[in-house]
């Protein structure tokens, strides 16, 4: 017997290889196609977060997109940080936020810069009056074909933006988060099983999964809870601005074990999820939204 409820994961989204397209830097959501789905259309909230005041750091587009609209429709007022350069997808998701009845705040800010991660969450509580939901999402990932290839300055800017920016955020963050607070941060599965060709940013997510479990850890004793989100090749932007090496876009996520790429608004429910009451109990988890490839820590 049949059940149309029932549905093939294997078949939902987008399932056909990647048209080849320039890469350009900053890559712009609304250029790409496919276009990602980040539940402009499709995502429907159900109160979860009411009341609610979050940040979410690269928020513009891709994951950090789907969870700014996802956020807003649970209820949550949303301030999201973005690249310079990015305004038009950072413009578009402030219009969403607006339209689900909720505060919003757009804020640029190039993480690659010593102070500017403190003065984004300034400007965030500024405009919200309270932050409690910290998403750090902003990271910046370049593929490079050899060692010879990958330049020191390319390494210590994508620890600036990957890592260093959070630790800024959260000794800012951390007087101004109330009782009851939950950080969620995007690492990935390159934590776990890095590629040669991301070894920079590979090294950074791996700093990112430890650096979630100590927070647990020290932010426990405050009442507030921290937990990750491992992605697997989901389809953002990040793949067109050097996140792929020349000719790898098409095969993009051809491997995974459901045989296709995963869209933005497949992982909001998770960081819906971790920022809701629901997940009470939950804290130092990493989750794996990968396709089917496993996560250790």
């Amino acid at each position: 017997m049949s059940n149309e409820k029932l549905l093939d994961p294997r078949d939902m989204y987008y399932q056909e290889k990647f048209p080849e397209q320039e890469s350009q830097s900053p890559a712009i959501q609304k250029d790409m196609t496919p276009r990602p789905d980040c539940g402009e259309t499709s995502y429907k909230g159900k109160g979860r977060l009411e009341g609610r005041n979050a940040l979410i750091t690269g928020g513009d587009s891709g994951i950090g997109r789907a969870v700014a609209i996802a956020y807003a429709r649970e209820g949550a007022n949303v301030a999201i940080h973005y690249l310079p350069g990015e305004e038009a997808d950072a413009e578009e998701v402030k219009q969403l936020i607006e339209e689900a009845g909720q505060k919003a705040k757009i804020i640029p800010g190039d993480f690659r810069k010593e102070g500017v991660a403190s003065q984004v969450f300034d400007e965030a509580y500024e405009a919200l009056g309270q932050i409690d939901l910290l998403v750090l999402n902003a990271a910046q990932q370049f593929a490079q074909k050899d060692l010879e290839s990958l330049s020191m300055q390319q390494v210590k800017d994508t620890f600036n933006v990957n890592v260093i920016s959070m630790f800024e955020m959260v000794k800012t963050a951390e007087k101004r988060l109330p009782t009851g607070a939950s950080i969620i941060t995007t690492t990935s599965v390159q934590s776990f099983d890095p590629s040669d060709t991301l070894m920079d940013y590979a090294a950074t997510n791996s700093a990112v999964s430890s650096l979630t479990v100590s927070l647990s850890t020290y932010f426990a004793e405050k009442g507030i809870r921290v937990n990750g989100v491992a992605p697997g090749p989901i389809w953002t932007p990040l793949q067109l601005d050097g996140g792929q090496l020349p000719g790898g876009v098409t095969e993009f996520g051809q491997k995974s074990l459901l045989g296709r790429a995963g869209q933005p608004v497949e992982l909001a429910p998770v960081y819906v999820f971790l920022a809701s009451k629901e997940a009470s109990y939950v804290t130092g988890q990493i989750y794996g939204i990968t396709g089917g490839q496993n996560i250790n820590l």
